[in-house]
This record gives C-alpha cells, structure tokens and sequence, in this order.
C-alpha cells in the first residue's frame, strides 16, 4: 500500500500517466519478492499458500486480484492509451496515505498556534468568516501536535526500555535531538501555548463584542460555508459556538497537553541520562580493569620487557599534574542541607554581589595557575635565545606570575612528554625574598645547533 500510495499520491508521483497492468505488476514485484519469505507459519490457509506461489510473478499476480476484489484499488479505461488503468478507490487511498504517513516525517512548520493568533486577529480586522474556520482548524491542530509529541516520546521510552539491556542503542537520541531543533524548540519558544494564550483570549474577546451589523454577516456565512457547523453547534449562533470553541481547546491545551507533552519529554531523557551514567560508570571500569591487565604483564613479562612497558607508561603520565586543595575549605553538608538541596527545582538566580565574589574568586585561582606547557616553552625559547643553559637564579623575578613560574620550572622541566630537557641540582643555594633553596640548572638534553 505504501509503495502503490508512493507512485500515485507521493511526492514523485507521475500524474501525466495512469498506472498500467504492466507497470502495476513491476511495481509491485520488488515488494512481493522482499516481503514473500516473511508469512507467518501459524497463519491459516489461503490463496497466497497455494503450491504455485513459489512463483513471484504468480504471486503478484495474485496480490492484485485481491487488491481489486477487497476494494482497494479500481480499474478504468485509459482513453489515451486505450488500455486498462489502475488507481486507488476512496477507502483504499484514505488507508494508503496513513501508512505512508507513519514512515514519513513531520511536514508540520509547527506554527500553529500563531497561525491561530494571526487568523482571529485577521477576522478582526476584515470581518471574513474563513478566518474563524482557520483559526478553529488551527486551534484543533494544536491538539493534534501535542498528542503527536507525547506520543512520540512513550514510544522512544518504551523503545529505550526494551533495548537498555541488550545493547546501548542512541541513535533514536540522536534522532530526538534533530527533530527537537527542528520542531519540538518552536513549539516550546515561539510557537508556545503560554505565550499566544493571552493574545488569542484578547482577540476572542474583541470578536464576541463586534457590531451588531458585522456579527449577522460573520454568522451568516458561516452557516452558508461551513455546512456541519449547523449541526454540530450548540447555542444561539455558529459564530458565538466558534469563538468559545476555539477558547476551550486553547484553554485545554495550555492546562492539560503542554503538561502532559513536557512531562513525557522528561521522563524520556531522564532515561537517557540514567542509561548514559550507567555507560559511563561501565567505562571506568573497564579503565580500572586496565590497570589489573598492566600489572599481570608486568608480572609475567622479563626483565627487559618490564622495563620498556614501565618507561612507556611513565612518559605517558609523566606531564600529569597533582595539585593539593586546602581542606579547611571544604566543609561536609549534614543530611539536612542535602536533603534540602535535592528538593530545590528552581535556581536561585544569583545577585550581582554574589556574582562579583565568584569572579573575584576565578581571578584568584587563576592569577596562582600556570601551566607547565607554557613554562616549559618558555625555557625552550630562553635556551635556544642564549645558547647555554639557564639557571633559575638568572630567571627574572619581577612579578608575582614570573616568581610562581620560576617555583614551577623544575617540574615543568622534568615532566615534558618531549623529555628533551634536563635538569642538574647545583651544589650551591639560592637565598632571596620570595625562595630558598639550591639553585638548578635546566639545558637540553642533546646540544641543538
């Protein structure tokens, strides 16, 4: 059904000629032979398990029988080509277009409830009745879009469920987050039911208190276009059912389906986010069996094979950095204040004082923080500038980020990855304001020329 709704209603469909008995079975051949091998064996007996539908041909065949005989499709006669032409009756392409609905993806522009604004608003300005019919269609869409998000989300939760324990499976994840820029974020910004609904109860309002004159000819035609408003409306007029209508799915929308749509969208991704730790905490653990697999070889290798795994893994954690944090600034929370933080749902929204704390904080912490690369190039620099080694008595120790600098260049020098540098501890100390100590004296390894 999908394939024929393709050909016929879909996007390529070719309307300048009618599907042909021949074109018909070469269409529909590629799909029997693929889907031929999947029948059911509990399934009871048929036509389709007769002996002779080994044959694929035989077998489309056969599916076009039924496909006219069910009701499906219709034969006319092509007076162009003077042949026998196929198409869908009226209940075969009403069921064709849901199916190929199901695989195709949202072509909604998701601005629906502006439409609705834009639509009341427009019947307030020029008095067309169209306009209410579009923005009670409209309004009914909004419905439709929610009920198609909540949707969408209990089937990736339950996909997720299913999958969780067999194998981590994100591509649905990455799916969700391309339509959620693509949809879900206008729906939740733009094209919010919160933000419109005060606007469209505005214009509601206006509409229900239009001249005498403007509301008989609004309500007129509404009867004259829209024929099952007469039946379906309750209350003196079409145009008053309308408005209170339009204002009821608004109001339903707002209280019921935007709730409903952003408490599946969280259920979802708390999932995901619990599968995601769980994929995080399985990781480290296998970096924790790493050290296991490192200390068997070491045991169960020689000599010269422990020392070349061992300086390996040496120039691999040598840049490592350890720094230590003062303890005093650190202070447990008690079961209170913990509990207290969990419950909190909104962020405090921090005031400029506290804001100019943080940053004066950062700035401290930074101001005290050089990296070793950038000591360690710095000496290069020196080294190739002077041609002889430098000394750290010979560093200048003029500011408070030179002086801290100076403390770090023998680390820097002795944890480079490169191990290009060398450093040699001087018999002699070093005495001024800011350091005490024996004096080092950094170099290159090999003599560069």
């Amino acid at each position: 059904m999908k394939t024929l709704h393709e050909r016929l209603h879909g996007p390529r469909a070719d309307y300048a000629h009618n599907l042909t008995r021949d074109e018909l079975k070469e269409l529909l051949l590629p799909v029997v032979r693929e889907y031929r091998s999947q029948i059911a064996e509990d399934a009871p007996l048929d036509e389709f398990s007769m002996p002779d539908t080994d044959d694929p041909p035989v077998l489309t065949a056969m599916v076009i029988r039924a496909l006219l005989s069910d009701g499906w499709l219709e034969s006319f006669a092509d007076r162009q080509g003077l042949v026998q032409a196929f198409r869908f009756s009226r209940p075969g392409k009403l069921f064709s277009q849901v199916f190929a609905a199901l695989d195709q993806p949202s072509r909604s522009r998701q601005r629906n409830m502006r439409s609705c604004r834009n639509a009341l608003e427009s019947a307030l300005n020029r008095g067309d009745a169209y306009d209410l019919i579009d923005a009670y269609e409209y309004a009914e869409r909004v419905i439709e879009d929610l009920n198609e998000g909540i949707d969408y989300f209990q089937e990736l939760l339950r996909h997720v469920m299913q999958t969780a324990t067999a194998s981590q499976q994100w591509d649905e994840f990455v799916e969700f987050l391309k339509r959620f820029q693509r949809d879900f974020k206008k729906q939740l910004t733009a094209d919010n039911i919160t933000i419109n609904r005060q606007a469209i109860r505005q214009n509601i309002e206006k509409l229900r208190h239009v001249p005498e004159a403007r509301f008989e000819r609004m309500n007129t035609h509404l009867n004259e276009m829209a024929h099952w408003l007469v039946n379906e409306h309750t209350g003196p007029s079409a145009y008053q059912w309308v408005l209170t209508r339009i204002e009821d799915i608004v109001d339903a929308a707002c209280d019921s389906k935007q709730p409903g749509f952003l408490k599946a969208m969280e259920t979802y991704l708390k999932r995901v986010n619990g599968l995601a730790l769980q994929s995080m905490m399985l990781r480290s653990g296998q970096s924790r069996h790493s050290y296991l697999a490192v200390i068997q070889r070491v045991r169960d290798g020689t000599p010269e094979q422990q020392d070349a795994l061992l300086a390996r893994i040496g120039e691999q954690i040598a840049p490592a950095e350890v720094r230590l944090l003062d303890p005093a600034s650190f202070k447990l929370r008690t079961a209170t204040q913990r509990r207290k933080a969990v419950t909190v749902t909104i962020r405090p929204r921090p005031s400029w004082d506290a804001r100019r704390d943080a940053a004066m904080r950062r700035a401290e912490t930074e101001a005290f923080s050089v990296s070793n690369i950038e000591i360690s190039r710095r000496l290069r620099a020196d080294l190739r500038l002077f041609r002889r080694p430098v000394r750290l008595s010979s560093l200048p120790a003029t500011t408070a980020r030179e002086v801290i600098a100076n403390m770090q260049s023998v680390e820097a020098a002795s944890s480079v990855v490169e191990r290009d540098l060398v450093v040699r501890k001087l018999p002699y100390r070093l005495d001024n304001d800011f350091y005490s100590g024996f004096d080092y004296e950094i170099d290159f390894k090999v003599k560069q020329q």
